[in-house]
């Protein structure tokens, strides 16, 4: 099934309508299940959503969140760990219970029992109402990374070149920087009832058009959710570009 792709014509006005579907889902079902994500590009959408919490009354009191990934290695009180990122961001600054809020641990003492652990506590708790990405450069969602073929269950990765490079600015020295992380298979992402994926800047318009109009394939891992019966694409004009580009040259060619 095609992608939903909707454009605004900036980073701020995609993150309120990116705030928005997750504000829907939340006061629909107040426990509802949200897969969130870390990086840059979910900032401004937390920050509205803490802005809605505080001035509308957004209530989070019976939401449960299941975190993408971790750094493996990472303790969650190191200010580089994603679950620094989300309690900073997020958690901390909303009504959202201690207890409802998972994150893959960064130091388990057995890492394929945690990463089994991880599914079957998302089982438990009824499968992900709506499910947060980003995008990577190289596709990545998560941190599946491209490959011959794709896990899909939570599982250990090594990051590519690529993905720690990206990550380098968050770090004082390039050693200090994980080479492994803890990460949601594709099959786990899949399973969510409703996925929403945010894109920002011109450096993600070249794979952002290659994951909506490519083939499927495990080169570039976000092409899967075209397979998914309902995702929603939400993109700055900078990340729209060349899908923008595609479209303005299918009208002239269905006008000539």
């Amino acid at each position: 099934m095609s992608m939903k792709w909707t454009v605004y014509r900036d980073y701020a006005a995609m993150s309120r309508a990116a705030a928005a579907v997750i504000a829907v889902q939340v006061r629909a079902k107040a426990a509802s299940v949200l897969g969130l994500a870390t990086g840059s590009t979910p900032i401004g959408t937390y920050q509205e959503l803490v802005r809605m919490h505080r001035e509308d009354g957004l209530d989070f009191s019976l939401v449960n969140t299941y975190n993408l990934d971790e750094y493996l290695g990472l303790p969650p009180d190191n200010p580089q760990s994603y679950s620094h990122f989300m309690w900073h961001h997020l958690f901390g600054q909303i009504n959202i219970d201690p207890e409802r809020v998972h994150i893959p641990s960064g130091q388990p003492e057995d890492v394929n029992r945690a990463c089994r652990d991880y599914d079957r506590a998302i089982e438990a708790a009824g499968g992900i109402d709506l499910q947060l990405l980003g995008i990577g450069r190289n596709g990545h969602i998560g941190f599946n990374e491209p490959d011959f073929y794709l896990r899909t269950e939570t599982h250990l990765v090594a990051l590519t070149e690529d993905t720690i490079a990206a990550n380098a600015r968050f770090f004082s020295r390039p050693e200090e920087v994980p080479r492994s992380a803890i990460t949601m298979g594709v099959g786990t992402i899949m399973k969510a009832r409703h996925i929403l994926l945010l894109a920002s800047g011109a450096d993600k318009a070249d794979v952002v058009a290659r994951m909506i109009e490519g083939p499927v394939t495990t080169e570039v891992p976000a092409s899967i959710l075209q397979m998914h019966p309902q995702v929603t694409v939400l993109l700055d004009e900078a990340a729209a570009g060349i899908l923008m580009e595609d479209e303005r040259r299918r009208r002239r060619e269905d006008q000539a």
